[in-house]
């Protein structure tokens, strides 16, 4: 299991689950990133976080702990 978190700077990857609970799931979700969608992972801050990524064509930043919630293949 790999979350986007751990996920290299210029790699795209395919979301395969969200583990969020409640609120911060939906709120996940309500950015454009749900089951299947392509993510390509644009930039890490210095120290990691947080990561900007583009989700549906837009740029999108990502606290670390919310990346970790995204499984990735």
């Amino acid at each position: 299991m790999r979350t986007l978190r751990e996920v290299v700077c210029g790699q795209s990857v395919k979301v395969k689950k969200l583990t969020g609970e409640g609120p911060v799931k939906r709120r996940i979700m309500d950015m454009g990133i749900t089951k299947g969608v392509e993510v390509y992972v644009r930039k890490v801050a210095p120290l990691g976080d947080p990561i900007e990524v583009t989700v549906r064509g837009y740029e999108l930043s990502l606290r670390k702990a919310d990346a970790a919630m995204i499984e990735v293949e």
